[in-house]
């Protein structure tokens, strides 16, 4: 049997590394303002009808010639930039803070869409889609066979 010296301090060493990698990621917000709600990738909320998907996406500050939207049969693409600025002066003292950067979000959805009937609103930093379901996922119904054990 060989026997092997274990080093404690190696193994903190790996598991530091291991934490670095972790916050090494674009989704570590740049300042403790924006820690809270990672605001470089857009929160979404998704509802399902008999007929139709609304899908809601929050990209406050943001223009619609900066927003790249494509729909596909079974998933939403969304990318964009953000470019945000605010200045304030007070007392001959000048603060300015610059947010920018690109995101991109692929959103699956539950059942096929007819792509080429979508419809889109942007209001108030607010992106809605509705999604009109195919007529295929419509009218799907699936028959469900039981089978029964027979005792002898």
């Amino acid at each position: 049997m060989t026997l092997v010296r274990w080093n404690p301090w190696q193994e903190m060493s790996a598991l530091q590394r291991r934490l670095n990698s972790l916050f090494d990621d674009d989704l570590v917000p740049t300042t403790w303002k924006d820690f809270g709600n990672f605001s470089r990738i857009p929160a979404v909320e998704i509802s399902e009808a008999d007929d139709m998907i609304h899908l809601k996406l929050e990209l406050p500050g943001m223009e619609p010639k900066d927003l790249d939207v494509e729909v596909t049969e079974d998933a939403v693409y969304v990318s964009g930039e953000r470019k945000s600025e605010s200045k304030t002066e007070d007392k001959g003292v000048t603060r300015s803070e610059f947010h920018y950067g690109k995101f991109q979000r692929v959103i699956p959805l539950p059942t096929r869409v007819e792509n080429n009937k979508v419809t889109a609103e942007y209001k108030d930093g607010i992106l809605n889609l509705t999604l009109p379901k195919s007529e295929e996922e419509k009218h799907k119904v699936v028959k469900v066979n039981l089978l029964s054990e027979e005792t002898t």
